[in-house]
């Protein structure tokens, strides 16, 4: 079961919270979902083209969004968000543009967006943020093992219970494909009401394409 559905789906409802909340009429329901993907994606690419660097990543956590019927609602829950409020030639010129690309990117010109931005406290408990970490270092070429056994330093650091990293693709420029995986602590993936936190963040390299899975138990 572990292996055959999202670690987050499986919990929703229990553990896990929904990361859109809205309601829509069925006609409208999956216009409304794919605007959804299109605001995440867009905001991921801007953190990605005007932050992210040799030396830095964004380190978006996850985007809740939240509609009302002229308004949408969206926040950014980043573990640096002095790199994104930086970015530009003043204070908060990056939010102004980001939510301006946002705007240019949606169907309706009628609505309204609100965008804020939180500060995760502990950024290496996230998997994305890891997930990002570990790609930066992939694409420079660092060897995967040293890169996970750093990723769950990271994350132990900051008192997770336990830690799961899964890397898949021509590891080391191999020509065969394998999948390598490490661990530290307790991963429990099979049980409902453990506190697992999951991504899969896919990383272009000059070998191909690498897929990372990040597990993490939160206490």
């Amino acid at each position: 079961m572990a292996q055959k559905i999202n670690p987050l789906g499986f919990r929703l409802g229990v553990t896990q919270n929904d990361r859109s909340h809205w309601f829509a009429q069925q006609k409208n329901y999956s216009k409304d979902l794919r605007e959804d993907q299109k605001i995440r994606t867009c905001i991921e690419n801007y953190v990605r083209t005007h932050i992210k660097s040799s030396s830095n990543y964004g380190g978006i956590a996850r985007v809740e969004i939240r509609r009302k019927i002229d308004l949408i609602q969206v926040k950014i829950y980043i573990g640096f968000p002095n790199l994104l409020l930086k970015e530009g030639k003043g204070r908060g010129q990056g939010i102004e543009k980001l939510r301006n690309d946002v705007l240019n990117m949606l169907d309706s010109v009628d609505r309204k967006l609100h965008i804020a931005i939180e500060k995760v406290v502990k950024p290496y408990r996230k998997p994305n943020i890891l997930a990002e970490y570990i790609a930066l270092q992939l694409e420079n070429r660092v060897s995967f093992r040293k890169t996970m056994k750093k990723a769950i330093e990271l994350a132990e650091r900051e008192d997770v219970e336990g830690i799961q990293i899964q890397i898949a693709g021509r590891l080391d420029g191999k020509e065969i494909a394998r999948v390598e995986w490490d661990r530290g602590g307790r991963v429990p993936l099979q049980t409902i009401r453990a506190r697992i936190d999951y991504c899969y963040y896919p990383v272009q390299t000059i070998y191909g394409v690498l897929g990372i899975k990040i597990w993490i138990l939160e206490d």
